[in-house]
């Protein structure tokens, strides 16, 4: 970086700017979100509900807007308060879920919505520590949830926070390293009123203008404090670390139906897709291949078709076999983990996590 580009950034470092200029640009260019309070809404006093900010923002790690939408929708009116979702049978909550991804996230829902409704009377907690404390919840989310839902000077840096800041300040340091650095910039930035509304500007300027690819620095509110913008250096930041390769993993699922009714198991609670129904499988996981031993003796058939599915840390390819032996008797699947027979016209009903969902879906057409 050049010295004048350093010299830049010492003199137009200042936060207050930034944080108004990006303040005015939310109030006439916020994002419609099914779980915000407009700018003008919070203006005339209308508070956001901690229960949707949080139930949104769990949905949202790792998850895009547009794939959460549906299912914020369909949890708020199914459970429109959390003591509704604390009261919920976990199956039914995790089958709810099926298909949004990381379940690891819909257990530490359930256990966060019963310890709030159980531990402080259906409130959660209005600080960053005290919603730390809640099961599930880490730094990013409490931060979060104290600033939207509370308005506390919390630090929220997300995604699209961390991009915007690298840029507005030239931080060239690779991830993540640079994330302590992005983190004391973004507090630097934080307005004295309407912190909650700063975390949602600079998320939306992420979003939508200051984006990983193409960024619209002619329409940016802030361009003019971007350092990175007068370096030429916008698109290459943050810097990230080389991805390193998938382990590719195979695995077999094994169709068992009799009567119009396919068997489902329930996986282990902890560990991969945790206590979600599936189809029985050989064993496959991020560190291991199936060992392709079939649940119950009899006759299979292995079909032509197979799964793709690719996980946070590893590729999978699951091959398909459907039972053709002789009637089953509940001995025979007494060892096998929550064995049910589940109607195979309401198959989509199961809430069966999207690799088993796919492997459903094929073992229909060929059975």
């Amino acid at each position: 970086m050049s010295v004048e580009c350093r010299e830049k950034i010492v003199d137009e470092r200042a936060g207050s700017p930034i944080a108004a200029a990006l303040l005015a640009h939310y109030d006439a260019h916020a994002r419609t979100l099914a779980w915000r309070i407009s700018p003008q809404q919070r203006a005339a006093g209308v508070r956001p509900d901690p229960y949707r900010v949080w139930l949104s923002e769990v949905m949202l790690q790792q998850t895009t807007v547009a794939a959460v939408t549906a299912y914020f929708n369909a949890f708020t009116a199914r459970w429109p308060t959390v003591e509704a979702l604390a009261a919920a049978p976990a199956e039914d909550v995790l089958a709810a879920w099926a298909g949004l991804g990381y379940y690891a996230r819909a257990r530490n829902l359930i256990a966060c919505a019963r310890a709030v409704a159980i531990e402080h009377g259906g409130r959660f907690p209005d600080t960053e520590a005290g919603l730390r404390a809640l099961p599930g919840i880490g730094d990013y989310t409490a931060a979060a949830v104290a600033a939207i839902a509370f308005d506390r000077p919390s630090a929220v840096v997300d995604a699209n926070v961390e991009r915007v800041t690298a840029r507005l300040f030239a931080i060239e340091t690779p991830l993540p390293a640079a994330r302590a650095a992005i983190r004391a910039k973004v507090a630097q930035m934080l307005p004295s009123d309407r912190p909650g509304d700063f975390a949602q500007a600079m998320m939306d300027l992420g979003a939508t203008l200051c984006t990983p690819r193409n960024p619209s620095c002619l329409l940016c509110p802030v361009a003019a404090h971007c350092a990175a913008r007068a370096c030429g250096i916008a698109e290459s930041l943050p810097v990230k670390p080389p991805k390193k390769a998938k382990p590719h993993r195979t695995g077999t699922a094994w169709w068992i139906e009799q009567a119009g009714q396919v068997l489902l198991v329930q996986r282990a609670d902890k560990g991969m897709l945790g206590a979600m129904r599936a189809l029985p499988d050989d064993g496959w996981s991020a560190g291991r291949n199936g060992d392709a031993v079939a649940p119950i003796p009899g006759q299979w058939t292995h079909i032509n078709a197979a799964v793709a599915h690719v996980f946070t840390h590893f590729s999978l390819e699951l091959s398909l076999a459907l039972y053709r032996g002789p009637q089953i008797d509940k001995v025979a699947i007494e060892n096998l983990n929550g064995a049910s027979w589940w109607p195979v016209e309401r198959i989509a009903e199961a809430g069966l996590p999207t690799v088993f969902a796919k492997a459903a879906r094929i073992a229909i057409q060929h059975r």
